[in-house]
């Protein structure tokens, strides 16, 4: 997690020609909402078990089973980009270790 806010906060201060430490300081400003954001979707949700987004999962091994449909999905911030996106999160049932 460090790793990603470091690299994000480089390609900012790099894109944007700003101070490395607001760049720092916005990319952990954007962990932390995305954070909260997944939180709040996955309360509301009911959802109890380990989730990631389809992307996720296939970073660590996964793969999500074929016409499985997201548990839920919530708009993150895209600070690289300026922008928010929507993600889609899939549960540890619904994933199956790639062979």
């Amino acid at each position: 997690m460090k790793s990603k806010i470091m690299k994000a906060a480089w390609t900012i201060a790099r894109t944007r020609s700003v101070d490395f430490s607001y760049a720092l300081w916005l990319a952990w400003l954007a962990a932390k909402i995305n954070g909260m954001s997944i939180r709040n979707a996955k309360a509301a949700s009911g959802v109890t078990e380990e989730t990631d987004t389809y992307m996720g999962w296939k970073e660590r091994g996964y793969e999500v089973i074929h016409g499985s449909k997201a548990l839920f999905g919530c708009d993150l911030v895209y600070i690289t980009k300026n922008t928010t996106y929507k993600a889609r999160f899939f549960g540890a049932s619904q994933v199956r270790k790639i062979a």
